[in-house]
């Protein structure tokens, strides 16, 4: 019997004063909680019990050691169940790092759906417009909208197509441009985590053009890029779900119509897990399910 095993045997005889029980409540037989008793008493050098044939009471020495191992071994149950329960589907922490305006606008009712099925899951949920290091950071996985990632470590898993247009405010002179040509580098509005510029390349199915943003303004909140496109600073790039509204209320419209830049992905980041803890699985799968009606509602 391993030393954990026996000294809960211990602090439940020390509770129940009675083999008997303790064999039942263990499914033990009540000579092997004999046993188990005795070994430690052999072990520690000292009686624990006391035994008649009528009770089981605890020496002093046994009931100074049953209140000296009771926290450390109610530490162990807690982990030992906390262990067990981040492998179970509908247990555990979740942390999680989002994108601030899709963390902000299109999780919350995701996370309020999954948590209506899964109550006994709790979250932590932290928004970045930059990358993060899922590892060091220890996040559980990251959402993030983005080319393939670089770092060959990180799991990634595409979730949907994120369509980019450029956009600007109505009435202005980028309003009624017709080719990428017409555009100068301080006219672009970059989107940029390390404020550096950032290059355009757009397509019109025959022919590309490639331009250099951010000489002028870039920001890491693509909402700081959209305000300032719609107060005529510029164009801004950027997903159409997260201009929708703007496109809506008519403080900016889509320009260069025809000129359009790669697509990003909607994905979900993992550690390098060999094989994604249930908890994990089960979030992943109601996003994936989830996702695309939310973004369909904001385009």
């Amino acid at each position: 019997m391993n030393d954990y095993k026996l000294l809960r045997t211990f602090l439940l005889a020390a509770e129940k004063r009675n083999f008997a029980q303790v064999a039942r409540e263990l499914d033990m037989t009540p000579a092997a909680v004999t046993r188990a008793i005795a070994a430690l008493e052999e072990d520690l050098g000292v009686q624990l019990f006391v035994r008649t044939t009528r009770q089981v009471s605890l020496t002093t020495d046994g009931a100074i050691f049953a209140a000296q191992i009771q926290p450390a071994v109610q530490a162990l149950d807690n982990a030992r169940k906390d262990v067990m329960n981040t492998h179970k589907a509908d247990h555990g922490r979740l942390r999680i790092s989002a994108p601030t305006w899709f963390g902000q606008q299109v999780l919350p009712p995701i996370l309020s759906a999954f948590k209506e099925r899964y109550p006994k899951i709790s979250f932590e949920i932290s928004l970045a417009d930059g990358l993060v290091d899922i590892i060091d950071d220890d996040y559980d996985l990251a959402i993030r909208i983005s080319a393939a990632p670089s770092d060959k470590f990180t799991i990634w898993r595409k979730i949907s197509v994120v369509r980019r247009i450029l956009v600007a405010a109505p009435g202005s002179r980028f309003s009624d441009m017709k080719h990428p040509n017409e555009l100068i580098p301080d006219d672009c509005l970059a989107y940029s985590g390390d404020s550096k510029r950032e290059t355009w390349t757009l397509s019109d199915g025959s022919g590309s053009a490639t331009i250099s943003a951010g000489r002028a303004f870039s920001a890491n909140s693509g909402e700081v890029l959209a305000r300032m496109a719609a107060d005529g600073v510029g164009i801004a790039m950027l997903p159409k779900f997260h201009v929708a509204e703007h496109l809506r209320t008519g403080r900016l419209v889509h320009v260069l119509r025809d000129w359009a830049p790669p697509d990003l992905w909607l994905t979900l980041y993992y550690p390098p897990y060999q094989v994604l803890p249930p908890r994990i699985a089960s979030f992943s799968k109601f996003f994936e399910q989830q996702v695309p009606a939310f973004m369909a509602v904001m385009e």
